[in-house]
């Protein structure tokens, strides 16, 4: 279980009070499931609130030590149904194909012979993220969203 000083424990409650629970626990208490999805939460996020319903304190109380335990988390908060915990997030690194760059595919494409008799041509492009390929094998670039006159004139 990680220890905090009173100090990052006060920054840590002022910065959870405008979250909203991540993972409610009903009747049936701390199932595995329920265990998955705050281990989860606590991956993506760090600092996550958890609603207990329940009306016994003991048995909230009980709960709050045991993710803390299992989960190697910190408790920051216990106020009435909301328990807050803490855990740093984990880094995760995302593959990437080392030869594309960022938001960049390759692509395939096929023409036919202008004639029809002789072979297709084939060519593999490299495409950015707002490119796409037409039906005719031309390269396209994404338009501007445009912009409508009314909220524009309002603001």
């Amino acid at each position: 279980m990680i220890k905090l000083t009173p100090v990052e424990r006060a920054a840590l409650r002022a910065e959870a009070h405008g979250l909203k629970p991540v993972v409610m626990i009903g009747e049936s208490g701390l199932t595995p499931a329920v265990m998955k999805e705050i281990e989860l939460g606590l991956d993506s996020h760090g600092l996550i609130k958890v609603r207990v319903f329940g009306d016994d304190r003991e048995a909230r109380v009980a709960m709050y030590e045991s993710i803390c335990e299992e989960l190697e988390a910190a408790p920051v908060q216990h106020i009435g149904k909301l328990l807050v915990l803490y855990r740093p997030k984990k880094e995760v690194e995302k593959e990437r194909s080392s030869k594309a760059g960022k938001g960049m595919r390759m692509v395939t494409i096929v023409k036919p012979s202008a004639s029809g008799t002789k072979k297709p041509s084939v060519s593999k492009v490299m495409l950015k993220g707002n490119e796409r390929v037409t039906e005719g094998g031309t390269i396209k670039r994404a338009k501007v969203r445009q912009k409508s006159t009314k909220k524009s004139s309002l603001g």
